[in-house]
């Protein structure tokens, strides 16, 4: 059966998708093929929508059977056959045409927004990252740069990523200790330990160790075996290979690790030496927080006064577990809250008075070391 633009264009009449003043030139990349010996399947383009012509008489309006005919296997199609509208109220696909029974389907893609096409495409990253991503102008649609989240993408639409290179001002900072495992190094106040996404604009602790490390190279945390919040300062120490991270991690896990931390709180703690022992959970209300609650984790702290003036205080922090935002939660906990501490403190300030003092740990060939970083001078001043 002879089936040109002309043929395709008529039948798009009947299915009322064009009208008489429609030129055949608008129909486009005819294909046609034959899938069985009864009948034909005919693919084109029509104002830039594709489509699909079923020649078949034996389909008897079938929707599985039509649409296995047109659907090709392995290619990221998503057609909807259409209906005949001229079947005076009853369903039914199937179009007589020159004595033939046809149905036509539209390759009719769902649509979904840019960001959330990027989280289920290529996994990995937050909805946020990748919203940072294509607001950047580092997403491609169909080889066009698209700036809005919001814009809507189909099945069949290709998305890229272009790859981005910030660049990165350099931080100030102290170097404790380096040998060929590791690197300890004395934080600034400021300074990320590692980037949360692809997306880096700033210069991190993992900087610094990138070039020397073999471990999780391929990742936005190469060398980091611990981490410091963004505005804790002091000791950090980063590996430089597979082995030394593992025996170091396994210090950790089995609470090998000996670590201290000085902290400028608001107030005075009613008991100048104590163990805050007080389970640590997640905070519903605003889950990126933490609280004390019955149902959290062990978590133990043991303090002791340094110093105070009565309206701030020194102290000394041993925590013997290791849990997220543990010494700022137990502190907020007692009353004490760290001074600067934005989420769970009282007292702003130009920066949190966290530091991470001392870190006692075995290095391999089983030496034992103790890493120090000074107590900076903006907490003596505070407490003077």
């Amino acid at each position: 059966m002879k089936f040109d633009s002309s043929d395709i264009l008529a039948l798009l009449r009947l299915f009322k998708l064009a009208d008489d003043k429609t030129m055949p030139r608008t129909v486009e990349k005819i294909e046609k093929f034959k899938p069985y010996d009864k009948n034909v399947v005919i693919k084109f383009q029509f104002r830039k929508q594709k489509y699909a012509i079923l020649i078949d008489s034996a389909a008897e309006d079938d929707e599985s059977y039509i649409l296995s005919q047109v659907v090709e296997p392995g290619l990221n199609q998503s057609y909807q056959i259409k209906q005949n509208p001229n079947s005076d109220g009853f369903l039914t696909y199937a179009m007589p045409f020159r004595g033939k029974e046809c149905y036509l389907l539209a390759d009719e893609p769902n649509e979904t927004r840019l960001d959330l096409a990027l989280v289920e495409r290529f996994g990995k990253e937050s909805r946020s990252t990748y919203q940072k991503l294509i607001k950047k102008g580092l997403v491609l649609v169909n080889d066009e740069i698209k700036h809005s989240p919001r814009f809507t993408v189909k099945d069949s639409d290709r998305i890229d990523i272009n790859s981005y290179d910030a660049p990165k001002e350099t931080v100030k900072y102290e170097t404790l200790y380096e040998d060929e495992n590791v690197l300890v190094i004395n934080k600034p106040s400021g300074m990320l330990t590692h980037a949360k996404g692809p997306l880096v604009e700033e210069f991190t602790a993992a900087d610094i160790i990138s070039p020397s490390t073999s471990y999780k190279v391929d990742t936005n945390r190469p060398g980091i075996v611990h981490r410091l919040d963004r505005d804790t300062s002091g000791v950090l120490l980063m590996v430089k290979n597979s082995e030394t991270a593992e025996l170091i991690q396994r210090q950790f896990s089995d609470r090998k690790v000996k670590k201290e931390y000085l902290a400028i709180v608001s107030g005075k703690p009613d008991h100048a030496k104590a163990l805050i022992d007080a389970p640590i959970e997640r905070n519903p209300l605003t889950p990126s927080t933490f609280r004390v609650g019955p149902n959290g984790k062990e978590a133990q702290t043991a303090y002791s006064l340094q110093e105070t003036n009565d309206k701030n205080s020194l102290i000394l922090l041993k925590p013997r577990t290791g849990r997220t935002h543990q010494l700022r939660v137990h502190l907020q906990y007692i009353n004490t809250p760290i001074v600067g501490d934005r989420v769970y403190g009282k007292e702003p300030s130009d920066r949190m008075y966290l530091h991470a003092s001392k870190l006692e740990l075995t290095l391999p060939g089983g030496v034992r070391k103790v890493f120090e970083a000074p107590c900076p001078p903006e907490f003596k001043e505070i407490i003077e």
